[in-house]
């Protein structure tokens, strides 16, 4: 098991998800941006090493508009470098990488140029992982997507759609049971048509989950979905609910409490779980602290 958190790190000083406005693109502010981007992450991966937090989540703002038309710079080639050597350091101590493409991207979208975008922006994710040069254990997550007043086409044109998709990207994509429409009912039942592995968003499944599901049910089915060989262990979502927010709202901080309570439902099951909690490499460094004796937690990164 490792334990991680996404995108941001609020303890040191660098940002490493800078972009900028796209009636300010340049070639030259973008080379600068991405330069900035990339040598942030390789901080933030130091700080996560020296913490055992062997978990993250790359942010999609490595490179600003990859995927728009006005990016006509060959970003790749000119930061190849920077990304193998990035790769080298994540291989080499035995981390893992995921990335989540944001809300619009959705590839059963009854629009065809939502659709358009969104393959590119897949395309673009894949593109970052593949020139790290990491296994096909570092995953790019996503949600199914719309309903469109019609849930049942609209699982038939996710299905149709990812069968359609370039192998490069089918290989890294997982996707999770959200708050709202799409359960983990829905998602097993898209795994067994696609083979497309399912992360458990422990949050979202209290949000809109069966309630005789428990978490230890959730972790036996999506388990089964993943092939160990090819897709590294599970990955896990975990959050739980802001006591003083709006139904919904992540904690701004860990419920190490819930969190010893989960682990605990779940201890027959090996997973990667990243904390999508406010503070971040914080509520991380706590979380490791409480499960370093649990036998499933990776001391190192092998």
């Amino acid at each position: 098991m490792r334990i991680g958190y996404p995108c941001i790190n609020r303890t040191i000083s660098c940002c490493g998800n800078k972009t900028f406005r796209l009636k300010s693109y340049s070639e030259a502010r973008l080379k600068d941006t991405v330069k900035n981007n990339l040598a942030c992450l390789l901080q933030i991966l130091k700080f996560n090493l020296e913490h055992r937090l062997l978990f993250f989540r790359l942010t999609s703002d490595l490179v600003p508009f990859a995927s728009h038309p006005i990016n006509t710079f060959d970003w790749k080639k000119h930061f190849q470098p920077e990304f193998a050597s990035i790769g080298e350091f994540i291989r080499t101590e035995g981390m893992r990488i995921s990335m989540h493409p944001d809300q619009f991207t959705l590839i059963n979208s009854i629009r065809k140029d939502v659709l358009g975008r969104s393959i590119e922006e897949l395309k673009y994710h894949v593109e970052i992982l593949d020139l790290m040069n990491l296994d096909a254990d570092a995953k790019v997550q996503i949600h199914v997507g719309g309903a469109y007043a019609d849930k049942e086409s609209s699982i038939e044109r996710f299905v149709r759609r990812f069968d359609g998709l370039d192998n490069s990207i089918r290989r890294r994509l997982v996707i999770e049971n959200d708050d709202k429409l799409y359960d983990l009912g829905d998602c097993l039942r898209i795994s067994e048509r696609t083979g497309v592995p399912i992360l458990f968003d422990v949050f979202h499944h209290r949000l809109n989950g069966a309630a005789e599901m428990t978490d230890e049910d959730c972790l036996k089915y999506t388990t089964e979905t993943w092939d160990s060989k090819n897709d590294g262990p599970p990955m896990v979502d975990y959050s739980s609910q802001n006591p003083v927010g709006v139904p919904g709202q992540h904690a701004e901080t860990i419920d190490l409490d819930d969190f010893a309570m989960f682990l605990k439902h779940t201890g027959r099951f090996d997973f990667d779980v990243m904390l999508e909690i406010k503070d971040k490499e914080e509520s991380a460094i706590e979380a490791f602290k409480l499960v370093s004796n649990d036998g499933r937690v990776r001391l190192n990164g092998f």
